[in-house]
């Protein structure tokens, strides 16, 4: 009966280690998702034509503290823009005055949303603050900025946990660290459901033009691999931690018997 409970501890084992494995490559994911700006992009036909002397003053508005939501945006589906979490992005001509050529050498640049633009209202008409407070795009523009950062936390201290069970060479805290897991997991498939909400959301408000394309980019992507890893992870933890544990009671009862 050792060498068949040896065979049940290195299975234990192995889902541990891919347990922790998928933890780490979904945490890697997450925080890289966060911190990167190609959540929505837009593709348009001549960026390059839109920043004339006309689209200037949208250019100019675009860098202030003070743009409002429509302003941005039109921004955006003129310059090719990108949109991540935390910045907003737009492609211009490195050379944009009035008295020079039309450039092909072009350069990104990018505007951080303060902590007061996460938290502010969103209107039902985009720009207009005399329409009234859009409730949904308001939370959902908020909890987008939220959910992500509670994920992260809650995979952080699962893994302390899990560093705990090890030094008390104990699997059953690992139930703690998956049910952790499993709670990050439902936080970043929220996440996901609030982004893509809020974006269909403000499409209706401002539909995109006939020469512009959007789609979600890389950094949206990562964010919805990482949601099934943790969910993955969190099984396997709270697998391992529990058929372990009742594998020890019966090897208990049957030394007793």
């Amino acid at each position: 009966y050792s060498s068949k409970g040896a065979m049940m501890d290195n299975r234990f084992a192995t889902a541990l280690v891919i347990a922790c494995v998928l933890s780490l490559i979904s945490t890697i994911y997450m925080a890289a998702s966060i911190g990167t700006d190609f959540w929505y992009e837009y593709h348009t036909l001549s960026p390059a034509e839109n920043v004339s002397e006309a689209g200037r003053s949208i250019w100019e508005e675009f860098v202030s503290e003070e743009a409002d939501e429509k302003t941005y945006t039109d921004a955006l589906f003129r310059c090719n823009g990108t949109v991540g979490l935390w910045r907003r992005c737009i492609t211009v001509p490195k050379n944009s005055h009035w008295y020079s050529p039309p450039e092909t050498d072009m350069t990104t640049n990018c505007i951080s949303f303060s902590l007061s633009d996460q938290f502010m209202e969103k209107y039902i008409e985009p720009g207009n603050h005399n329409s009234g407070t859009d409730l949904n795009r308001t939370y959902l523009w908020r909890l987008q900025f939220l959910l992500p950062f509670v994920s992260l936390g809650l995979m952080c201290f699962g893994a302390l946990i899990g560093l705990c069970a090890c030094a008390c060479r104990s699997l059953y805290p690992a139930i703690a660290t998956g049910v952790l897991h499993f709670l990050a997991g439902l936080c970043t498939l929220g996440l996901v459901g609030c982004y893509v909400a809020g974006i269909e959301l403000l499409h209706k408000k401002l539909p995109l033009p006939d020469d512009v394309r959007g789609e979600f980019g890389w950094s949206f992507c990562l964010a919805c691999v990482s949601a099934p890893l943790q969910f993955m992870a969190a099984a396997l933890f709270i697998w391992a931690a529990r058929t372990n544990r009742k594998e020890f009671t019966l090897l208990k009862a049957y030394r007793v018997a």
